[in-house]
């Protein structure tokens, strides 16, 4: 992490199975001045780029097939208890929400995203 006058700049990691989630995140991300570092389509693929990369900040699709995001926050904190993880879930998923900030998400997004609200959960968690 490095800070540019008072934002906190950030290396990003986006997991969600759908490209175009990915895809409006980064651009959303990148615009106002974070690096995404990697992307994952699963969680299983997160939590191994998740070694390999050490991302500042992850956000984590809740809803994926096979492995589904409250795992893959299990095994990412596994790894490293410190990992700062947003989770990112569809509306209607409160109990899905709750379930992940108890096993440590730091913080969740609604789809569709917010724009203003992404950056301030983002940057409220890396402070």
């Amino acid at each position: 992490m490095w800070e540019v006058g008072y934002e906190v700049m950030a290396r990003i990691m986006i997991v969600d199975d759908a490209a175009f989630m990915r895809s409006l995140l980064r651009q959303l991300l990148t615009s106002n001045g974070h690096e995404v570092v990697a992307e994952a389509s699963n969680a299983e693929e997160a939590v191994r780029k998740y070694q390999e990369i050490q991302p500042d900040l992850v956000t984590m699709d809740i809803t994926m097939p096979d492995m589904d995001g409250i795992e893959g926050l299990k095994r990412i904190l596994g790894l490293d208890p410190h990992a700062k993880v947003i989770m990112c879930s569809a509306m209607g998923q409160q109990a899905m929400v709750v379930e992940a900030i108890k096993a440590g998400a730091k913080d969740f997004i609604v789809k569709p995203f917010d724009s203003k609200r992404v950056i301030e959960a983002i940057e409220s968690v890396l402070r």
